[in-house]
């Protein structure tokens, strides 16, 4: 009747859940019309006669339907609801497929809707008494936002980039010839001045310039005085910025069509010069002190020197040494004497340690030992005697590691005291035939040679390694040109910033962590000033300096002034992402996919592009072809901040009268906080603005978050005996975050109920060092005292602390600690560590995916107890976000994982013990915990 328009949003669920919402057309507050709570629920589609909604059901078609392949985690069923109050639920197709969009046919009889159902996806009907034909007959290919014409006679949908057309009446299906002759544009040329988005800031060893980076383009700017910085590279995306001792040449790796090369540019001539050639990537140059050699990486397996002024060139290192943007650009150094380089390497079972190489005849030799996967930021000392580089784990701080080349010798401040205090040289007897020589024999002295030559003791170099005592986790780290200071980049509460650690062995004081920046945002590219008094980062895409005395912060008053066209952007951000899953996707086989052929399918597509957004969306369809999980192509978008006061209300009296009837006080909300607010009661003012049927509350708490808003109450829909309570709504996220934690407390109550106090329940939302200190509490505080304990991963989406809760669940009780007067108890609680030693069930579902079926797979690996729900999702690969020089950001999938047996765990769930669903439409009812419960009971009364 066109009275109401209806959507899905997160808004007002857990996690990325959708719920299906309506709105009137006049306007007024959206309000739910399916709200299964941690279900999610989208693509809706009201019966012409409005009574029911047609809707699909779990999976993540609703923001993945570029996928191209079928997943278990893109499963979805089709489900009915009737839209008078009772909200009744009937599942109508069963989940084995992709159901998405539903259609009705005028007579309200028919439901069209898109399926993958037989393999690719096709349209299909549904008739009033069950059947489901299908009607296209596709063999591949994607079929997208289909609609239906208001006289039921045609549908259209997406093919190909192209419209299709399918005839109801005719079974005939077809493309119309469509010509477009005009349409949405932001293809202009712009000329902008930007002030922030600066990366790969470099300091010129002059102290007077600043090199950096934005939009891929290379602008330097002096330091000293606010001024337009220059642009000094055209096309492509360059990086990797490295100066000339004198500061007046610079080098850097540069992104052309495809392939990237190390690229000269010299400010006197005012040229630039390409100094690789091939078709293979060569990254990260590095100029020698000396001045005399320039080293880069070659595909990320090769080590490469290069005499300057000859061009000769040759390897002095092979092996996965990494390469960016999959690795740091930190992970070499040369040493002070020009005649070593150490770097980082990976080797056996993936440990990445310190090598050296002998730059004169390509000797290497392994001198750190350590069994850690992330070691980089090497760093050599200024007198060559040790290097530095960061080492960790990725759930552990990350620490430095030094090690010494050399054995150390102690400083003893004794002996500078007694240096002051050194005998005279004796008298020198002056030859008179000599005499005259004396300025000659001065004039031929031989010059400085330079920096000392440095020594290797190999021997016993595994013993000299040892972990600086900071205390911190450190992100990275850089020495001071007296080499007596460390900064270092380091988290703690949190918070990143800058700190300063002494290196000075005669130092009379120990040494000590010293903060010199506090501000809370992340912080890159730390560099010293030649004398040593400042230090430069980058930070918020802006760039700064930070006095160490003072501990001033300044920032460097640069402009960059450039045009921006999208028309060229759109290839180069096609390239990359293209390469970007070339060059680092897990599988070399492309999942089946012939991934050059997809290039040249979507390359004039997205040339096509009239505006990021069209581009964006071609580049999903583009990584969707894949057919893999953890894939996505996104970028920055809108912020709003919308106060939430944590109230639900009725849709049917809203509807009706306009009034908003409370069904809901969210526990621990602003509403329940302030109290005297409960179910049953009307919203009917906010800050004193009458809430009727045309008002959107959202737009009332607008950049209400955190300010004081008054609400007023009352318990009829009218104003009589309003109450005024004033509350501090929170954000979105919080506000999500306390009805993830109302959820929890409900299913542990419910299991508490149910199994009349014998169980406990623990929930982990996802595998975040959060959510694993969330569990730590919960099974300390909740359930030592049970016999037993549920263990809920559902709708879990992952991360990478699956080990660490899983030791809690495996260790088992060997010895018990009395301490007199006091209970018994296990020796590892005791001890310190954590360990629950009771029988555990654990329960998954669709939702578990990628680090929760890592865990779902150790729990069943170490026979821990049975799984009770559904398969896990399917989805199981290491993955990381790499952003492009727009703010673009591609996601890569890049380690692949296997079970106990070698197989693939990418697109095969984990399997359960005993499969359950629940169903739609009974939020009081868990027929998972029903069932979780029942079996650990029975296993607990069987021992």
């Amino acid at each position: 009747n066109g009275q109401y328009i209806y959507f899905s949003s997160p808004g007002r669920d857990i996690s990325n859940m959708r719920d299906v919402f309506r709105v009137s057309v006049k306007g007024g507050t959206p309000m739910p019309v399916t709200a299964s709570r941690y279900v999610n629920e989208f693509f809706a589609a009201p019966s012409p006669d409005g009574k029911t909604l047609a809707f699909s059901a779990r999976g993540v078609a609703s923001h993945q339907w570029w996928r191209n392949g079928h997943s278990h985690l893109d499963e979805s069923e089709l489900w009915l609801m009737e839209i008078d109050g009772k909200d009744s639920y009937k599942q109508i197709t069963e989940r084995g497929a992709k159901h998405l969009w539903p259609m009705w046919h005028p007579d309200g009889q028919s439901l069209y809707f898109i399926s993958d159902r037989e393999g690719a996806e096709n349209l299909y009907v549904r008739s009033h008494e069950g059947k489901i034909q299908q009607l296209t007959q596709f063999r591949s290919g994607r079929c997208l936002w289909p609609n239906i014409s208001a006289n039921g006679k045609t549908i259209v949908f997406e093919r190909d980039f192209q419209i299709w057309v399918y005839d109801i009446a005719s079974g005939k299906t077809y493309r119309p010839d469509i010509s477009c002759r005009g349409s949405a544009t932001d293809t202009e040329l712009r000329h902008v001045q930007l002030t922030s988005g600066f990366k790969n800031a470099t300091l010129s060893p002059d102290r007077k310039k600043m090199a950096f980076t934005i939009r891929g383009k290379i602008f330097v700017a002096p330091v000293q005085e606010e001024s337009n910085a220059k642009n000094i590279t055209g096309s492509g995306i360059a990086s990797d910025i490295t100066w000339d001792s004198s500061s007046n040449i610079l080098l850097y790796s540069c992104n052309k069509e495809g392939t990237t090369h190390i690229y000269e540019y010299n400010f006197l001539t005012q040229q630039e010069t390409k100094i690789t050639e091939g078709t293979a990537d060569y990254e990260a140059p590095r100029i020698s002190p000396d001045g005399r050699m320039l080293s880069f990486i070659k595909d990320g397996t090769e080590l490469i020197v290069m005499n300057r002024v000859s061009k000769s060139r040759y390897t002095i290192a092979k092996g996965y040494i990494g390469r960016p943007p999959f690795s740091s650009i930190n992970g070499y150094s040369w040493s002070p004497d020009s005649k070593w380089i150490a770097y980082a390497a990976y080797g056996k079972k993936a440990f990445r340690n310190i090598y050296i190489t002998e730059v004169a005849n390509g000797q290497s030799r392994e001198v750190s030992f350590l069994a850690n996967s992330f070691s980089d930021n090497v760093t050599w000392s200024k007198d060559g005697k040790f290097i530095l580089f960061n080492t960790g784990q990725r759930t552990e701080n990350g620490a430095i590691a030094r090690i010494d080349l050399v054995p150390r010798i102690p400083q003893f401040t004794e002996k500078q005291f007694q240096d002051l205090f050194a005998a005279p040289p004796p008298p020198e007897h002056i030859d008179e035939k000599k005499k005259n020589n004396a300025s000659t024999s001065k004039s031929k002295k031989k010059p400085a040679t330079g920096k000392e030559s440095i020594q290797i003791k190999w021997e016993d170099i595994k013993q000299r390694i040892q972990l600086l005592p900071i205390g911190a986790d450190i992100a990275s780290h850089t020495i001071s040109p007296d080499g007596n200071t460390l900064a270092l980049v380091a988290s703690v509460a949190e918070q990143q910033n800058i700190f300063i650690y002494s290196l000075d062995e005669k130092a009379t004081e120990p040494a000590v962590l010293k903060q010199i920046t506090s501000s809370a945002f992340p912080k890159t590219n730390i560099q010293f000033t030649e004398d040593g008094k400042d230090i430069y980062f980058t930070g918020q895409g802006k760039i700064f300096s930070v006095n160490v005395e003072s501990q001033q912060v300044k920032p460097l008053a640069a402009t960059a002034e450039m045009d921006i066209d999208f028309n060229k952007d759109k290839h180069a951000l096609f390239e990359l992402t293209w390469d970007i899953l070339n060059k680092g996707f897990y599988d070399t086989g492309f999942h089946g996919a012939d991934w050059n052929a997809i290039k040249a399918q979507y390359e004039p597509v997205a040339g096509g592009a009239r505006n990021i957004e069209d581009l964006r969306r071609t580049l999903s369809l583009m990584v969707g072809e894949l057919n893999a999980s953890h894939l996505g192509i996104g970028g920055t978008a809108q912020q709003f901040n919308t106060g939430r006061i944590g109230l639900l209300y009725d849709r049917v009296t809203y509807e009706e009268i306009g009034k908003l009837k409370i069904t809901e006080v969210i526990s621990s909300g602003p509403a329940d906080i302030a109290g005297n607010i409960n179910v049953g009661e009307y919203l009917l003012t906010i800050d004193d603005i009458p809430v009727d049927k045309s008002t959107n509350i959202d737009a009332l708490l607008m950049n209400k978050g955190g300010k004081m808003v008054t609400l007023g109450i009352s318990a009829a829909a009218d104003d009589r005996n309003l109450k005024k309570i004033a509350v501090r709504p929170v954000s979105y996220a919080a506000e999500k975050g306390l009805l993830y934690k109302q959820w929890v407390n409900q299913r542990r109550e419910y299991v508490n109920r149910i199994s009349n106090n014998r169980l406990g329940y623990v929930h982990m939302f996802d595998m975040t060092q959060e959510s694993l200190d969330r569990f730590y509490l919960d099974i300390d505080a909740e359930n030592h005292a049970k016999e037993g304990v549920v263990v809920d991963i559902r709708n879990n989406n992952g991360g990478f602390v699956n080990a660490y809760a899983l030791d809690v669940l495996s260790r088992k009780g060997y010895m018990t600690m009395t301490v007199r007067g006091l209970p018994s108890a296990p020796a590892r609680v005791q001890l310190g560590q954590r360990s629950l030693e009771a029988p555990t069930i654990l329960i998954t579902n669709q939702h578990s995916l990628s680090d929760a079926e890592d865990f779902s797979e150790g729990y069943r690996k170490m026979q821990l107890g049975k799984i009770v729900g559904e398969p896990t999702g399917g989805w199981i690969i290491y993955t990381g976000n790499l952003t492009l020089f727009d703010g673009t950001v591609v996601r890569l999938p890049f380690i692949k994982i296997t079970d106990s047996k070698g197989e693939d765990m990418e697109l095969n769930p984990r399997p359960v013990d005993i499969e359950v669903s629940n169903p739609l439409g009974q939020p009081d009812k868990d027929n998972q915990l029903d069932t979780a419960v029942t079996e650990l009971l029975k296993e607990i009364d069987t021992r």
